[in-house]
């Protein structure tokens, strides 16, 4: 039988799939995260330098490095499992770490992350989460540990995966800068099945924030938006004022044109992300599969009064932005309508002129052909009296009825040529 041929990608894509398992945590344990970005106005993060980075990590703790072009990780630094992934936009690192530590939240899981190597960081931090696994526990200590740990007014706390597992957050940052969430697990939900709770949690987060990077760059728009939607009102206002020539609406057109484009190119990116990125956080949350915990909201709930309302913001922008763009081509149009109508009018102007100049040129060429007339009746005579004259003694004629005679017949055949040939002339 003859083997088949493999595509150049088959097998890299077929290993993508399972480039990047879930961690299996065990109870008690916690689980350090942080986002960071060098990417700069949307331009892409700088690929060389984010691994360059992760690299001076291994090294730090003697751990041979991944192949060239693996654009993840996950291994032991220590006695820590570090994960390691490369984002479109960003890059995070999560670390796994057995046990409480002496307080609740008091960012030990990040020591694994040296001081010196945090602070050469090539980039900004989007997001840092720290995570407390507990096994689980009658609920009254559940409440009582969320009350000690959380702000109730922003925290939200839910039964997960058909009550697998409680899980709660607090989205505000502590005095470490860390959102915190704690997962409580009975005996019999398994390690992979905490390693993926754990796993949504950071995504959640992390997927959150990068949403929220619109809504910062919608809030700026929002402000010079005002200003051109004011100034292309007037130029739609001035187009039915004859005072204001099509030739200023035209240049202000074409800057507020330019402005409009220039808007869009600087959002498009960024807008487009945001959506992206909300309906990850949508499919990250239903597979939590939330069942209400001790009347606390939901995840769900938190998510639609607060991160909901800020990416139908950033919708409203987008839609706006595009609907001036659209209002923008609409008014070239009725400006184009004008200034063709004004040069129709122009045109018609220039005929009527050309017209009249026709008609006075007629009038000149018809004075010219009558003084022509004149002029060669008059020689014509002239020499026709210089050859009869002689023969008016035989023909019993005095000179002056010779010349009434022949002043007709000579005029009337010189009138008679001209016009002969003006016909003869092609126009």
């Amino acid at each position: 039988m003859a083997q088949l041929i493999d595509h150049p990608l088959r097998h890299a894509t077929a290993s993508e799939l399972h480039a990047r398992p879930f961690p299996h945590i065990s109870a008690p344990a916690r689980a350090a995260f942080f986002a960071y970005t060098s990417a700069q106005n949307d331009s892409g993060r700088d690929e060389a330098a984010d691994r360059a980075h992760f690299l001076r990590l291994l090294d730090h703790y003697n751990v041979a490095h991944p192949a060239e072009t693996e654009s993840h990780f996950f291994g032991q630094l220590g006695e820590v499992w570090v994960k390691w992934e490369c984002h479109t936009e960003f890059v995070t690192y999560t670390a796994f770490v057995d046990g409480l530590g002496d307080a609740a939240f008091d960012g030990s899981e990040f020591a694994i992350f040296p001081a010196a190597w945090q602070a050469a960081m090539p980039g900004t931090t989007l997001s840092s989460t720290s995570i407390r696994v507990e096994e689980d526990q009658d609920t009254q200590s559940i409440k009582d540990k969320l009350d000690g740990w959380f702000v109730s007014e922003s925290l939200a706390a839910s039964r997960v995966l058909d009550r697998a597992a409680v899980i709660a957050g607090d989205y505000r940052m502590d005095g470490n800068g860390n959102m915190r969430f704690a997962v409580f697990v009975p005996a019999s939900t398994g390690r992979r099945r905490v390693g993926r709770i754990v796993q949504r949690l950071n995504e959640i987060e992390v997927y959150k924030t990068m949403s929220m990077l619109g809504l910062m760059r919608a809030r700026s728009l929002s402000v010079e938006l005002n200003a051109v939607d004011t100034n292309l009102s007037a130029l739609v206002a001035d187009l039915a004022d004859d005072q204001v020539s099509a030739e200023d609406n035209l240049n202000g057109l074409l800057k507020l044109s330019a402005d409009l484009e220039g808007h869009s190119a600087a959002v498009a990116y960024r807008f487009s992300a945001s959506k992206a990125y909300a309906a990850i956080v949508a499919q990250r949350i239903e597979v939590l599969r939330e069942s209400q915990f001790e009347g606390r909201q939901s995840f769900r709930e938190f998510m639609m009064r607060r991160f909901d309302p800020a990416m139908r913001t950033v919708q409203a922008l987008d839609n706006r932005l595009q609907d001036l763009i659209s209002r923008a081509i609409r008014t070239g149009d009725l400006l184009r309508t004008r200034v063709d109508v004004e040069r129709q009018t122009q045109n018609q102007e220039l005929l009527s002129s050309m017209n009249r100049r026709a008609d006075v040129q007629l009038q000149l060429q018809r004075t010219v052909e009558g003084l022509s007339v004149v002029a060669i009746s008059y020689y014509a005579t002239g020499l026709s009296l210089y050859v009869l004259t002689p023969l008016s003694g035989v023909m019993g004629m005095s000179k002056s009825v010779l010349t009434t005679a022949v002043v007709p017949l000579v005029v009337g055949s010189v009138y008679l040529a001209l016009r002969r040939i003006r016909k003869h002339i092609p126009h």
